[in-house]
C-alpha cells in the first residue's frame, strides 16, 4: 500500500494552521494584507472571520488523526481516535454554543439599535457602521487559497485522503463557509455589513456544531469497542 508522503502532509497541516491563525488573529492578518496608506481601518471588524476557526480547527483535527492512523497503524489507534474525537467534539460543541449565544445577543442589539430611529440609529452607526470590507475580503481570499492548497497537498500526500468521503465533505463545507461569509459581507450597504457579518458568524458556528455532533456520534462505536475489550481482559 502506498505510504504517507510526510513532507506533503506536513505542508498541508501547516497551511491549515496558518488559516486558523489568520482567522483568529484577523487584525494582524489584515494589517499584513492591506496596502499601506489606505484610509480604511487596518483590520476587519466583526465575527464572520473568527468564527471560521471553529470549522477549520475541526478540519485540521481530522487530517491529523488520519495522518496518525496511516503512520502508526489502526490497532490501538482506532480507540485513541475515538476518545480524542469525542473530547474535541464536546469541547467544540460547548464553545460553539457560547459563541452562538454571544453572537446572537450582539446581532439583536445591533438590529434593535438600528431600528430605534433616530438616536438608536445614530448610536448604531457610530459603533458598528464602519466595517473594513476590503481588509476582510483580503483575509478571506488568503484563507480560501490556503485551504485549496492544503487540499491539493493532502491528495499528493496520500490518495486515501481523497477517498475519505467525510473528510472531503468537511473540506468542501469549510470552503463553502468562506464563501458564505464573503457573500454576506458584500450583500448589503456598508452600514449594515456588521449585521450580516454577525449572521454569517452564527451560520458558520452552527455548521461547525453540527459537524462536531456527527463526529461525536461516529466516535462512540470505537469507544464502546475499547470498553468491551477492557472488560474482557
Amino acid at each position: 500500500m502506498q505510504q504517507l508522503r510526510l513532507p506533503f502532509f506536513i505542508l498541508a497541516a501547516l497551511c491549515l494552521l496558518v488559516v486558523i491563525a489568520l482567522e483568529m488573529g484577523e487584525g494582524l492578518a489584515a494589517s499584513l494584507l492591506t496596502a499601506a496608506g489606505r484610509n480604511a481601518p487596518p483590520h476587519p471588524s466583526g465575527l464572520g472571520i473568527p468564527c471560521l476557526a471553529f470549522l477549520d480547527g475541526l478540519v485540521l483535527f481530522t487530517i491529523v488523526l488520519m495522518g496518525a492512523a496511516m503512520l502508526w497503524g489502526n490497532k490501538l489507534q482506532a480507540e485513541v481516535q475515538g476518545v480524542a474525537t469525542l473530547v474535541v467534539s464536546i469541547l467544540l460543541i460547548l464553545g460553539g454554543i457560547v459563541a452562538v449565544l454571544a453572537a446572537l445577543v450582539l446581532l439583536l442589539l445591533m438590529v434593535a439599535l438600528f431600528l430605534a430611529v433616530p438616536f438608536g440609529t445614530i448610536a448604531y452607526l457610530a459603533l458598528y457602521g464602519d466595517f473594513a470590507t476590503g481588509a476582510a475580503q483580503a483575509v478571506l481570499g488568503a484563507t480560501l487559497a490556503l485551504k485549496i492548497l492544503a487540499g491539493i497537498l493532502l491528495v499528493l500526500a496520500h490518495q486515501r485522503f481523497l477517498q475519505n468521503k467525510g473528510l472531503v465533505l468537511i473540506v468542501l463545507t469549510s470552503l463553502g463557509a468562506n464563501l458564505v461569509v464573503s457573500v454576506l459581507q458584500n450583500l448589503v450597504p456598508l452600514p449594515l455589513v456588521s449585521i450580516t457579518d454577525a449572521l454569517a458568524g452564527i451560520i458558520v458556528v452552527v455548521i461547525a456544531i453540527v459537524w462536531a455532533v456527527v463526529f461525536a456520534l461516529s466516535s462512540l462505536p470505537a469507544i464502546l469497542k475499547a470498553v468491551n475489550i477492557t472488560k474482557a481482559v
